[in-house]
């Protein structure tokens, strides 16, 4: 596979060189490079993880087996294998493979690949891969940029996003392209993954010995994440090096790897999940789980006012009048965070949601309201009763307005029988309290109103 690097420039024709067996890369990593690198798997055998698309008849399989001509976007968290996808479709046969980031190409450097790839079919007959790391940061007009060449599949788009692309894709590219979701690797792949970077001469060579205890902790400490292991792995490696040891226990870990960093993408799809997963433990009253979540963004470094703005909309959606302290309570800890900030609002943060948690649950009003604007917007609207419109201008009795209006303070129960809302809405009902809480008193006060408001005894 001809490959462009620095020393021939990115756009120098070089003659295609003979791929490697199973599609992978010609050129061996350099003993010098991270682990993570030195162990990228040459064949679609050595990846790990991803068993439904690597399963005989799946798409990924066949992609790289038969050698289909189909654009790609990888979808999924970091460490799970997009580059090594990436690498392996671009060692079928003698493609071309350009890398690009999105962080750092703009529309220039793209349309230079084209070219270049146009020139490359046409004095070759070499198709060019252009891979894009972080597709989901490129702009629409660089994205709408490659439409083109990917419909005449003058390149082979290889894109990889943590992102769900159908949020962070423009729709004609994604129309355009298989999309292959790719799943967190689990304790068992990311244990394999150790112990063949501990034996293979391509990692450590058997130069040291993990032991079980330590294996455990780097694999909790990866999270799913390939990357995230080898790289705690190599420095831990490093660590016993320099002391002459050969044993990587769970102290040599810890010396290498001071914290776990907890794998959260602010602008991704984790943010959603976790902020989603925190809402619904609090939902389903489990304080446990929603602090978890909690500190999962804490520790990530989520803005404190995201979390406090979400508090605030859950004690009114879920909680709502069976705990009227809720709201209250909900805005009090986005005061502490606006007026006090991390790491200190932390605890009034942990305070509400632990609050939120363990109070009693109603949603009655954002179903009363939600079933009001359903109505409102399908038409159920109607005049105003005449009585009941402002009156405190000049010719609004001639017009009819207030006239007839009764004052409810005027009764000593005050309440009074009198229509208020149009005639088309008079009897519907739109807060149904339950029978928890608060809403307990609700439950049994609000009937009576009804009946009193509405001349029915």
């Amino acid at each position: 596979m001809a490959m462009s690097t620095e020393a021939d420039g990115l756009f120098e024709l070089d003659e295609p060189e003979p791929a490697a067996a199973g599609g992978s890369p010609a050129e061996p990593a350099r003993a010098t490079a991270p682990l993570a690198v030195r162990m990228r798997p040459r064949t679609l055998d050595e990846v790990v993880g991803q068993a439904h698309l690597l399963r005989p008849g799946a798409p990924l399989r066949r992609l790289v087996e038969g050698g289909a001509a189909a654009s790609v976007l990888l979808y999924g968290p970091p460490g799970t294998g997009k580059t090594t996808i990436a690498r392996l479709l671009a060692g079928v046969g003698s493609r071309h493979f350009v890398a690009l980031s999105a962080l750092s190409s703009g529309v220039k450097e793209l349309r230079a690949v084209i070219d270049d790839a146009r020139r490359r079919r046409d004095r070759l007959d070499q198709q060019t891969v252009l891979f894009i790391d972080e597709v989901h940061r490129f702009s629409k007009t660089q994205q709408d940029a490659l439409l083109g060449a990917v419909e005449d599949r003058l390149v082979l788009l290889v894109a990889a996003t943590t992102e769900n692309p159908s949020f962070s894709v423009v729709s004609p590219l994604l129309s355009r392209s298989l999309v292959l979701q790719l799943q967190s690797l689990t304790d068992d792949d990311v244990r394999s993954l150790l112990r063949r970077a501990v034996a293979d001469p391509r990692g450590l060579g058997a130069a040291v010995e993990l032991t079980s205890d330590a294996e455990n902790a780097l694999v909790r400490l990866a999270s799913g994440d390939a990357r995230r292991a080898l790289t705690a792995l190599e420095a831990a490696a490093d660590g016993v090096a320099g002391t002459g040891a050969t044993q990587i226990d769970v102290p040599a870990v810890e010396r290498a790897v001071t914290e776990a960093t907890v794998r959260y993408d602010r602008q991704g799809d984790q943010h959603y999940d976790v902020i989603s997963a925190f809402i619904k433990s609090i939902r389903g009253s489990d304080p446990d789980a929603a602090l978890h979540y909690l500190a999962r963004m804490l520790v990530a470094g989520e803005d404190p006012r995201f979390i406090a703005r979400r508090l605030m909309v859950h004690a009114s959606e879920d909680v709502g009048l069976a705990d009227p302290t809720a709201l209250p309570a909900a805005v009090a800890a986005a005061q502490v965070v606006a007026l006090v900030g991390l790491p200190e609002c932390r605890l009034a943060l942990a305070q509400v949601t632990v609050h939120l948690a363990t109070a009693p649950k109603s949603n009655a009003v954002i179903t009363g309201i939600d079933e009001a604007m359903a109505d409102v917007r399908g038409g159920a609207t109607g005049a105003v009763p005449a009585h009941l419109r402002d009156g405190h201008y000049a010719g609004a009795q001639k017009l009819g307005n207030a006239v007839g209006y009764r004052y409810p303070h005027g009764t000593p129960e005050g309440v009074l029988e009198q229509q208020y809302p149009p005639d088309a809405l008079v009897g519907r009902d739109y807060y149904r309290p339950t029978g928890r809480g608060g809403e307990r008193v609700l439950a049994e006060r609000l009937p009576k109103l009804r009946r009193a408001v509405r001349g029915e005894g």
